[in-house]
């Protein structure tokens, strides 16, 4: 029997057929039609920025300071396609949004690819969901969450995100610090990967796993017995919550980063295999 929750796997499958046309776009780069837009920003501490509905992946850097900026660049088969589905800014006092147009602001359904680039003050609060590519976001200190991703979604020190769902792809996030909420990840369609700063203190707990669990945490961390989905551990001290959940794929716990902790890895003990499944995540609107 599968291990993963009946509400996690209807999830999963129920929503399949509508990323499907999206991912035969998304798998296409070479389209030799293109635009570009660029544009700098000033945005104050505790802005609230948000990314969604984009065909495409999105890049976040992070900086010191209040500037931000965009860069997007477009793509298609057909010059006229680039007048439709265009990224649009909206900058309102403490709100920075980020989005593409739908069909119906484009009037017509038309074949673009749009690839995101922003750099933004760490400072900033961060809501990323409906993207049809791959996530990558560095460093952000103020609070946050990642849902609604058809691609990898990788994830560098993070500390205030405290949520990552619907993620139909691989999961990589780097954990430095987290507020007293924890984080949770959840419907996750691949593999996920969590690594530790050694001076971390948090819980783990995980339900639901549809998969082989590896670790290089001390046996003295459990806080549980093994089962084959479910369990608790500690990190450093232990402190707030990281729960996994709903993951079909494997996932690894890592105090450590690099080769080393690579091959100090360890199966967790009475873990069953079972075939994965081949179900989509679907975007968030």
């Amino acid at each position: 029997m599968s291990t993963m929750t009946s509400v996690s796997r209807k999830w999963l499958c129920g929503l399949a057929l509508f990323l499907a046309p999206a991912m035969l776009i998304a798998q296409d780069s070479d389209w030799p039609e293109k635009d570009e837009f660029q544009q700098s920003y000033t945005l104050a501490p505790g802005s609230q920025v948000e990314v969604k509905a984009i065909n495409g992946s999105v890049t976040i850097e992070t900086t010191s300071g209040s500037a931000a900026e965009v860069h997007v660049i477009r793509s298609a088969r057909r010059r006229e396609d680039l007048e439709f589905r265009k990224i649009v800014v909206e900058h309102v006092g403490n709100r920075f949004v980020v989005r593409g147009e739908g069909d119906s602001e484009g009037r017509r359904r038309a074949e673009v690819r749009q690839q995101v680039m922003l750099k933004l003050p760490r400072k900033v609060d961060l809501e990323v969901h409906g993207i049809n590519g791959s996530v990558k976001a560095a460093e952000i200190e103020g609070r946050g969450s990642v849902s609604g991703v058809n691609g990898k979604v990788e994830l560098t020190q993070v500390g205030g995100i405290s949520k990552i769902s619907g993620i139909n792809g691989s999961v990589l996030v780097s954990v430095s610090r987290l507020d007293q909420e924890g984080m949770r990840i959840s419907g996750v369609n691949g593999r996920v990967d969590v690594q530790f700063a050694n001076d971390l203190n948090a819980e783990i707990h995980a339900s639901g796993i549809n998969g082989k669990v590896e670790t290089d945490l001390p046996a003295t961390s459990l806080l549980s017995e093994w089962n084959r989905s479910n369990f608790k551990a500690k990190v450093g001290s232990g402190g707030p919550v990281i729960s996994v959940s709903g993951v079909n794929g494997k996932v690894a716990l890592k105090k450590r980063s690099g080769s080393q902790a690579r091959s100090e890895l360890r199966s967790l003990p009475f873990q069953k295999h079972v075939k994965r499944s081949t179900a989509a995540v679907p975007q968030a609107g």
